[in-house]
């Protein structure tokens, strides 16, 4: 099981997770899902909830082919929203800090805080953590792990918010169910939105939550169309499409 990259990232799991060569079990649920019809976000939830077969609880996921060229550094879409709701997840935080800003990491919850002896344990391979935050006089300490963090987007970074004086708010935004968002290389932004097992109406507000975040960071550059395609699916199940039109606040 796992991701083997279809030519479109977005179709509904077409090339996406294998569950043995078109499982009995996926055949069920996706005679559920109408692939070309676009359906209200209320409606894409449901759908997602009732296609979600596992035994374990799965993420719900939102993924957004947005009318940008991330060619351009000008149109990259970067940045960070809290959903409204988490997304259902403990995540694990380290932080980088020392002196008050140490402790004020504590004190917001922090899994782990230090300095030079973090930099030190995270190069010897260790990577038991979620989100990675610093105040900004560790930068020199965190720069030398970006060969290590880089690659798995878990490098601190102002633009997410996570390079910050802020420690305290910045690591219970994150416990609470801050998330990050990137524009891949095609212009899509995939990011979990809960859980199979939230009531509908939550994943729904985070679903706007999201896409009302997304269009206030729409580059000044992105011409015509925004919002090109929005699709729900659960960890294993099809994706649903959703209506552009009914899932951004105020388009």
């Amino acid at each position: 099981m796992g991701y083997v990259g279809g030519s479109d990232p977005l179709e509904p799991r077409e090339g996406r997770i294998i569950l043995s060569p078109r499982s009995r079990a996926y055949q069920d649920v996706i005679e559920k899902v109408d692939r070309d019809h676009l359906y209200s976000p209320a409606e894409a939830v449901r759908l997602v909830k009732e296609a979600a077969f596992a035994k374990f609880d799965e993420t719900v996921e939102c993924h957004v082919r947005l009318g940008v060229d991330p060619r351009h550094a000008d149109q990259v879409v970067r940045g960070a929203t809290v959903l409204p709701h988490g997304t259902g997840k403990d995540v694990r935080v380290v932080v980088f800090s020392q002196g008050e800003k140490a402790e004020e990491a504590r004190e917001a919850g922090a899994d782990e805080v230090g300095a030079q002896e973090l930099a030190e344990k995270i190069e010897g391979g260790w990577l038991d953590f979620d989100v990675a935050i610093a105040a900004p006089d560790m930068m020199p300490v965190v720069g030398r792990l970006g060969r290590v963090l880089g690659p798995r987007g878990m490098m601190p970074n102002p633009k997410s918010g996570t390079v910050t004086d802020d420690i305290g708010t910045a690591v219970k935004e994150t416990k609470a169910g801050k998330v990050e968002y990137r524009t891949d290389r095609q212009g899509n932004v995939h990011v979990p939105i809960g859980k199979v097992s939230f009531d509908d109406e939550q994943l729904v507000e985070n679903l706007f939550a999201l896409t009302d975040t997304l269009q206030k960071a729409r580059p000044p550059g992105a011409k015509g169309r925004y919002f090109l395609r929005i699709t729900l699916a659960s960890t294993m199940g099809p994706g649903v499409k959703v209506n552009p039109q009914e899932a951004v606040p105020g388009l």
